[in-house]
């Protein structure tokens, strides 16, 4: 959702109205900043309609957001591999459902980014403003498309190392 809402806006005007409060260039936070986020990816979503996939890559996922100007910390958390669907709504969730499904270890800084910056609250204005449903079916393409659930994405993957 961030990536086309944010990804998307035009440069500084739509990242901008995004953003802004009242004069103030950073003024918008929270939850008012992911319903805006989500509410500039339904601009980009609706003019596509139907003809539009998304594709999430799980792998070295940061805390940090490269517009922020600082170091992100070094990822930890293990790759996951790569999901796709026709429905917003539904891959954010799964995505989200896979990182909580991780060890306290492995998710921690990526759990307490999404429940201190309200990422939650995108999820649910994406399907209060009729972005798509909370709900999917993970299938395992890589072992003859079996059903799996969020806790069988995580099992076993070994921790990301970094490498110097």
């Amino acid at each position: 959702n961030k990536n086309i809402g944010i990804g998307c806006a035009d440069g500084r005007i739509g990242k901008g109205m995004i953003h802004a409060k009242n004069g103030n260039d950073w003024g918008v936070v929270e939850e008012e900043l992911m319903e805006k986020i989500s509410e500039s990816t339904k601009a980009t979503i609706d003019f596509f309609g139907k003809n539009i996939a998304y594709v999430n890559v799980m792998r070295n996922m940061s805390v940090s957001c490269d517009c922020e100007g600082t170091a992100a910390a070094p990822v930890v958390t293990p790759n996951v591999g790569i999901l796709a669907s026709t429905d917003i709504c539904a891959i954010d969730t799964a995505c989200v459902d896979i990182v909580y499904a991780m060890t306290e270890e492995e998710h921690h800084d990526l759990v307490e980014r999404i429940e201190t910056r309200h990422g939650f609250r995108q999820l649910t204005y994406m399907h209060e403003i009729g972005m798509g449903n909370n709900r999917y079916i993970l299938i395992d393409l890589d072992n003859d498309e079996v059903r799996i659930t969020p806790k069988d994405c995580v099992k076993g993957l070994k921790p990301f190392k970094l490498v110097r």
